[in-house]
């Protein structure tokens, strides 16, 4: 059994001998050919690679044959360039060596004509000498007096020749410029309707009866003291019947005062502490109409963006008057007229109108504040911020020169209004003195025969003597005239200037 089982084992182990040496076999055959196949593909990837660069190499050579040929072409043309520049540069050289030559050639041409022109010029001069010399004994006169004598001849000439030009120019412009002015003039005051101020600078306050006076005076006199001590008001209690007079330098305190008393009469009741607290609400009533009447103003003539409390100052002025006008009124007035004006010449309309209706806030200081209300009141307007332009409109406004067109119009406008008829009352005795002063100032020219002031002080008219002045003569003491009467006299608005010969010369007095 167990030979049995070895020779089995024998033969099991002979049999996978044989099978593995039969398996060993096949796998060296087919190593090979994998072997061989690799040989092969590496062999044919070596002579395409080889082929490769057979090709890459003739493309190159190619390549550069090309660019050399390329180059050599440039280079060629290159050199042709520089020698037809070269060429070119030759011909200039010769071209600038020639027109040296020729220069030259001229240069020594102009020398000797030079030196010909001056032996001409020397002769000239001694002809010249001999000439002035044989005039001089001729005339009697030097050159110097002679040519003296002609142009004191000559100025002459041309100042009455400038004369007579300027006399008919004026003549020419003047007519074009009156109707232009008076066009634009009569626009602004047709759309302007205003009423004529009448009031008077006296405050009267009315009493029931003449009782009421002493109880306004009281015990020793202590209410009417009381009044006036609070309000600082003066009030005159005279034989006058149920009157009593306000008087006072500052027109607020004096209405406040009226105000109070007003009050008191209509309650009955009259003590230092009544008149206290009566005292007390007219200011308060004042101060609110002194705003409210600013604000209207500012509504009325279409203004915004002015300073509250340069409105307070403005409204002041609804109680202030200047020759029997009401300044509030007249400023309103002038901004208006101010604002119609610069729109028909075409300024700044907006800084006109400012201007026109700030021009006399200075007004509302002048019993504070020591100085001319034009400065006082331009200083006002600067610190509360006015636009320069308009600043100088209120402090030009009385001034003869004018830094703007809207400066000159605002005081325009001022006059304007100022010379309205009814705006502004004047006694007799002033009235009189102003048209003989006017008439004396005409007067006092030489060759002036008779001057009348007429159209109440706006024109005067002066006759003069034909045989100590000519018409051209005349438009200068026209002229002259006016001149004086600015510097002279003060009066509102203008005053026409007519001197009458011949013809008639006008000038105006602003």
């Amino acid at each position: 059994m167990e030979l049995i089982i070895l020779l089995t084992v024998l033969a099991a182990a002979g049999i996978a001998g044989t099978g593995v040496a039969f398996w060993l076999v096949y796998r060296s055959r087919v190593d090979g050919k994998r072997v061989e196949n690799a040989k092969e593909e590496a062999n044919s990837v070596l002579v395409q690679a080889e082929e490769e660069k057979r090709r890459i190499l003739l493309e190159t050579q190619e390549e550069v044959l090309k660019l050399r040929s390329t180059g050599e072409q440039e280079i060629k043309e290159q050199r042709q360039e520089l020698n037809r520049l070269e060429h070119r540069y030759l011909q200039r050289e010769e071209q600038l060596e020639k027109k040296g030559e020729a220069l030259e050639k001229q240069r020594v041409t102009l020398s000797v004509k030079e030196s010909e022109v001056e032996q001409t010029l020397e002769q000239v001069n001694e002809l010249k000498d001999q000439q002035i010399r044989a005039l001089e004994e001729a005339a009697g006169m030097t050159v110097d007096e002679a040519r003296e004598l002609i142009v004191r001849e000559g100025e002459e000439k041309a100042r009455h020749e400038l004369a007579r030009r300027t006399y008919d120019l004026e003549r020419e412009y003047k007519v074009t410029a009156e109707e232009n002015a008076r066009r634009i003039i009569t626009l602004a005051i047709n759309r302007l309707a205003t009423d004529v101020v009448s009031e008077t600078t006296t405050s009267i306050v009315s009493l029931p009866n003449d009782e009421m006076k002493g109880r306004l005076i009281g015990r020793e006199g202590r209410n009417i003291r009381a009044l006036e001590s609070m309000t600082g008001v003066d009030i005159v209690i005279d034989d006058t019947p149920e009157i009593v007079t306000l008087s006072c330098f500052d027109p607020v305190r004096r209405e406040v005062a009226r105000l109070a008393l007003e009050r008191l009469v209509s309650d009955g009741r009259i003590q230092p502490a009544r008149i206290e607290d009566m005292v007390n609400r007219a200011q308060v009533d004042i101060e609110q109409t002194i705003w409210k009447a600013g604000e209207q103003s500012t509504f009325d003539v279409g203004l915004s963006g002015i300073d509250p409390e340069l409105i307070r100052y403005l409204g002041q002025l609804k109680y202030r008057y200047s020759y029997g006008e009401n300044v509030l009124k007249h400023s309103i007035e002038v901004c208006l007229l101010s604002g119609m004006l610069a729109a028909e010449v075409g300024a700044n309309i907006q800084v006109a109108k400012i201007g026109g209706l700030l021009h006399d806030v200075g007004k509302a200081l002048t019993h504070e504040v020591a100085g001319p209300h034009a400065e006082i009141g331009a200083e006002l307007a600067q610190k509360f911020g006015i636009n320069h332009n308009s600043y100088l409109s209120i402090l030009e406004h009385h001034d003869d020169e004018h830094s703007t067109i809207e400066s000159f119009i605002v005081a325009s406008a001022d006059a304007i209004s100022a010379a309205r008829p009814g705006a502004r009352k004047e006694s007799l005795e002033q009235y009189v003195k102003r048209l003989r002063d006017l008439e004396d100032t005409a007067i006092g020219f030489g060759g002036v025969e008779r001057a009348f002031a007429i159209q109440a002080g706006r024109e005067v008219r002066v006759m003069v003597k034909p045989t100590d002045i000519d018409d051209i003569g005349s438009a200068e003491l026209a002229r002259d005239i006016a001149r004086k009467v600015e510097e002279d006299l003060v009066f509102p608005g203008q005053i026409k200037v007519t001197v009458i010969r011949e013809t008639r010369n006008v000038e105006i007095a602003r």
